[in-house]
């Protein structure tokens, strides 16, 4: 015991080493000894030792991470024990039925922190429950919050949490900016990556509860039985950080894997080989999620192959399942080639399908109605499907956002979405009471982020980007949480607890979304950005594959004006939400300016709410969106004593690369559309040096393969 104590207080010591650059690998898990010896003395009073009956591997994993995490924050040992006994000054963890669990009533996964006989009790429901509860526990000790007499309670809002890895067999993530996939397939199931633990680990923290490994633009492979056998290794990593792996799935896999001549939902031979494939997945992973689907969309396979529609091919995957306990998520973001606007085209094929789903199916539905702007308008879908649960879909890997070199936190653009009112019920049907079941009493309920994590050793290519999985992970469980909060928490947690930094760096967090869209698409400009990698601007792209995927589909700029016209007027996509929504938005004197080129074609010398005229407001806010860059270096450098070094340049170096790419966006994007607008950039504005031609050929290197 006495040699186990040393080597574990030679561990803290080395982990707080002032040596030790911050290669951001540990995340917000880092657990650096508090610098403040009466702090740490505080804390050490009531965490003294860590009592848990480890009966069960997540309680392990539970109790594990309190000595690990205690031990790492005071700079001394913190021993595990199975029973409190007499003793006091610790933390005891508890798992006891719902009755038992005192004050508010708690979910399946909901904790309880309190004080009794002079110990701090973690209790809840599920070992599960037990786990969130010794997260938040060292959250309370990271952010620097009094432990003594704690009362602290916590249930999610929300059932099914969840990250969309889009990575491929090949090791090659779709839209990712951080490397290659973490999941090293060559080496499964033999060889377990420690890495796979320590994403378990960051999950867990912030209450993920489900992981779909791989692409929606699946590969049968995963269904093989060789792939079957590596996935179930990954689960059992997973498992006892309370998650659950889930697959997506290719439609046509019964005629790839199984030799059948077709993939007809209704065909009794496709029903059969479901089934078998899902007692064969249960058979190995006993706790499967079950499955998600792309079908029927950027030419993946689908029912309407076959004349069927969404519900059929869902119903199908549902009624395969059977017995286990599992659902299946199937995805609405679908359009084909053709449509007058591509804005209408989910909620044409799934609204008239409402009510017609399995109970184990849900819809998973973006965050707006084209594909993760940097600002949408809420997807029409919210608010349209009283009868079926929704999945709310946002994206943290920033494939509209600059990539792994521009500074943009999400948590406002997924607060944005979560608190828009759809009026479904009433005012105060938001998006997030839609999505947690609330409005239309859903017993299921879920929420996915398409994950931004790769094998960078930072793991999100941006350091700063890891701030947008922490953020996802903490509304999943509380949408109610501010996203400042959250900001601050993160910061404290991962950048340095001194005040006035973290005060700097939470206001330069929660100011960087609206900075990016200033200076690549403000007032409700959409979809402009590079052709196929989708990175820097491209507005006068007239000529692709198909027509919505150019930029003049969306920006319709002419010599009268700018925007796209979904009133009655134009393709009256604005129809498609209540009559409310339609009020706030459809008239363009009052349209909020986020949303007004998204439903309005807008004269060039129409004067809006600010005083400004229409084209002197898109140039300001170019300008003033790229010298906001500016501001964020500065913001950061204020900061930099309280930083670790290695972070500070890495992040002070991407700044630079932002503000450097913020002026290409400006210069473009003011050039492009002044041929339209014909006026001058307003004062006191300094006119590009480069030409429109410059920036089309610096566009073009950035095309070529």
């Amino acid at each position: 015991m006495l040699l186990r104590n040393v080597f574990l207080l030679l561990l803290c010591l080395v982990a707080v080493s002032p040596s030790r650059a911050d290669d951001g690998y540990r995340l917000w898990l880092k657990y650096d000894r508090i610098a403040d010896a009466a702090e740490r003395q505080q804390y050490a009073r009531v965490a003294q030792f860590v009592a848990s009956p480890g009966t069960t591997p997540v309680l392990r994993a539970a109790s594990a991470e309190l000595q690990r995490g205690l031990g790492g924050l005071l700079g001394q040992p913190v021993p595990v024990v199975a029973s409190a006994g007499s003793r006091t000054g610790g933390i005891v963890l508890r798992v006891e039925a719902p009755a038992r669990a005192a004050g508010q009533p708690l979910k399946a996964e909901g904790y309880r922190i309190f004080s009794e006989k002079n110990n701090l009790v973690i209790t809840g429901p599920t070992d599960r429950a037990v786990l969130y509860g010794a997260f938040a526990l060292l959250r309370q000790v990271q952010t620097r919050q009094p432990l003594a007499g704690l009362s602290l309670s916590s249930s999610p809002r929300i059932e099914y949490r969840m990250l969309n890895h889009w990575d491929n067999p090949n090791g090659t993530v779709e839209r990712g900016y951080a490397g290659s996939s973490i999941w090293k397939w060559y080496e499964l199931p033999e060889r377990l990556d420690p890495r796979y633990t320590d994403y378990a680990r960051a999950n867990a923290s912030v209450g993920i509860n489900g992981v779909v490994i791989n692409n929606v633009n699946a590969s049968a492979r995963y269904l093989s039985a060789e792939y079957i056998g590596k996935v179930a290794a990954l689960a059992g990593v997973l498992r006892p950080y309370g998650q659950r792996v889930y697959l997506s799935v290719f439609w046509a896999a019964p005629k790839v894997l199984g030799g059948l001549s077709t993939a007809d939902p209704l065909d009794p031979a496709v029903k059969q080989w479901w089934a078998a494939k899902s007692d064969e997945l249960y058979q190995a992973i006993p706790d499967f999620g079950g499955f998600l689907v792309k079908a029927n969309s950027e030419g993946e396979p689908g029912p309407q192959d076959y004349g069927r529609n969404h519900a059929d091919g869902a119903n199908m995957l549902a009624q395969a399942l059977g017995r286990h306990d599992g659902v299946v998520m199937w995805r609405a973001f679908v359009y084909k080639a053709g449509s007058a606007d591509r804005f209408k085209q989910a909620y044409e094929e799934f609204q008239p399908l409402d009510g017609k789903f399995d109970p184990k199916v849900l819809v998973q539905v973006k965050n707006g109605p084209i594909d993760f702007m940097a600002r949408e308008p809420f997807h029409p879908l919210f608010g349209a499907m009283p009868q079926t649960p929704l999945v709310l879909e946002v994206q943290l890997t920033q494939e509209y956002l600059g990539f792994a070199t521009h500074l943009v936190y999400l948590g406002p653009l997924i607060k944005e979405v979560l608190e828009s009112d759809t009026y479904a019920k009433g005012p105060g049907s938001t998006v997030a009471k839609v999505v947690d079941g609330t409005v239309d009493h859903h017993a299921l309920s879920a929420i996915a982020g398409v994950a931004n994590i790769g094998s960078d050793r930072n793991w999100t290519g941006h350091p700063v980007g890891q701030a947008n999985w922490y953020a996802f992970g903490r509304l999943a469980w509380d949408h109610e949480l501010s996203s400042a909060a959250i900001a601050r928490e993160w910061t404290k947690m991962t950048l340095t607890t001194e005040p006035a930094a973290v005060r700097t760096l939470t206001d330069m967090l929660g100011q960087s979304r609206n900075i990016y869209v200033r200076y690549t698409m403000p007032l409700g400009l959409h979809h402009i950005m590079g052709e196929s990698i989708h990175y820097g601007p491209q507005p006068w792209l007239a000529k692709s594959g198909r027509p919505d995927w150019t930029a003049v589909y969306y920006h319709k700029a002419d010599s009268i004006g700018l925007g796209f016209d979904r009133t009655a007027t134009g393709s009256n996509a604005l129809a498609l939400y209540k009559p409310a929504v339609q009020q706030e938005w459809g008239n363009a004197q009052t349209c909020p300016l986020n949303y007004l080129l998204w439903f309005h074609h807008v004269p060039w010398t129409q004067r809006l709410s600010t005083g400004r005229t229409l084209w002197n407001e898109l140039a300001t806010r170019y300008y003033t969106g790229a010298d906001s860059v500016i501001w964020l270096q500065k913001q950061w450098a204020t900061a930099r004593p309280a930083l670790d070094p290695a972070l500070y340049a890495d992040v002070a170096a991407r700044l630079q690369t932002q503000h450097k790419e913020a002026l290409w966006w400006r210069d473009a994007c003011v050039l492009y559309f002044q041929t339209f607008a014909r006026q001058p950039i307003p004062a006191p504005f300094t006119p590009p040096t480069r030409s429109l031609a410059d920036i089309k050929q610096l566009v073009q290197l950035y095309q070529l393969k």
